[in-house]
């Protein structure tokens, strides 16, 4: 169950890659996820009001316990950790192609076990070590075929954030993994509902702040510079509605949700499942490459390929 569980979450993580390029192309950034984060919250909060007047039955999968600071402490680490994750992605997912960022986000599965090693003092075994380096050599290749498209992996901005964004992402599945698991097993024992319902809350809350902030702060130069030379400092990107947008947040809300299950169920592995997870850019690359025509197409599959092939030997190794 919780294997049919995460390739579904991995699908729907898919669709998600590319309803993100669709609404982030010629928009802002922080509106566009500020807008993310309060979709996912309508979500959630009919669960957590029904829940909470007794609508909801606690033996219902849907059910949102109520939680005291003890609890929510762990979750708001959680959303700062998810919301730095999403910031960086946005951004470079805006500026590169799907058939790039979608194999630099498909190598969390290596970040998540080199950071086993180092939170857990986990060790690696031969097919797992046979892992890492697969997906060493594929960023090596990646990195070769983004100069034919002028894209510099030692100094562009782009990259630095979609590596980021796989950085946050891989503390992020191993935050997941100690909130989940039992106290017996030296976890938090969370539950699910509650973490995934009350982290788009103050995502969103930490949005409004930061949305708020960043208007501010472009209304204050503006006034203190003279209205000749108003005009250059007006070229940020504007925003407008896309139909994308809500999109994003629905096959979100559900592949999480998924996710979040598969983990609840005693037997799921984290490390297979967030491998599973990660498989979600055969879905991005492919229509990264027929919907938005992207370059390069041959050495970026072959570069895909190792990624993939890095991951079954990180299963092999897990199993």
């Amino acid at each position: 169950m919780w294997l049919v569980l995460a390739f579904l979450s991995a699908a729907l993580l898919g669709f998600y890659d590319v309803f993100k390029k669709q609404a982030l192309k010629g928009n802002a950034v922080v509106p566009v996820l500020t807008l993310n984060t309060l979709f996912c919250s309508l979500i959630f909060l009919p669960f957590v009001v029904l829940s909470a007047v007794g609508r909801i039955e606690e033996s219902s999968m849907f059910y949102v316990p109520v939680c005291g600071w003890a609890v929510h402490k762990y979750i708001v680490l959680k959303a700062v950790i998810v919301l730095m994750s999403w910031l960086c992605g946005y951004i470079a997912i805006k500026n590169l192609p799907l058939t790039i960022v979608g194999p630099i986000n498909a190598t969390r599965p290596v970040m998540v076990l080199l950071g086993a090693i180092v939170v857990f003092g986990e060790r690696l075994n031969i097919y797992q070590w046979i892992g890492v380096l697969l997906a060493i050599l594929s960023f090596y290749l990646l990195s070769r075929s983004g100069k034919r498209e002028g894209i510099d992996f030692r100094h562009n901005l782009w990259i630095i954030m979609a590596v980021l964004a796989a950085v946050f992402g891989a503390v992020s599945g191993l935050y997941d993994k100690y909130l989940l698991a039992p106290a017996e097993s030296g976890g938090v024992g969370l539950n699910r509902m509650v973490v995934q319902s009350y982290f788009t809350f103050y995502q969103f809350v930490m949005m409004l702040v930061v949305l708020y902030v960043i208007n501010r702060l472009r209304h204050s130069i503006v006034e203190k510079v003279p209205s000749g030379r108003q005009s250059r400092l007006s070229g940020h990107t504007p925003f407008h509605w896309h139909w994308a947008i809500p999109l994003i947040s629905i096959f979100l809300s559900v592949a999480d949700f998924m996710y979040f299950y598969a983990l609840s169920i005693p037997a799921a592995l984290i490390s297979v499942v967030s491998m599973i997870r990660r498989s979600s850019v055969l879905v991005s690359f492919t229509v990264g490459a027929i919907v938005f025509h992207e370059k390069n197409l041959r050495a970026k599959a072959i570069d895909l390929a190792l990624v993939l092939l890095s991951m079954v030997f990180l299963w092999l190794g897990s199993s």
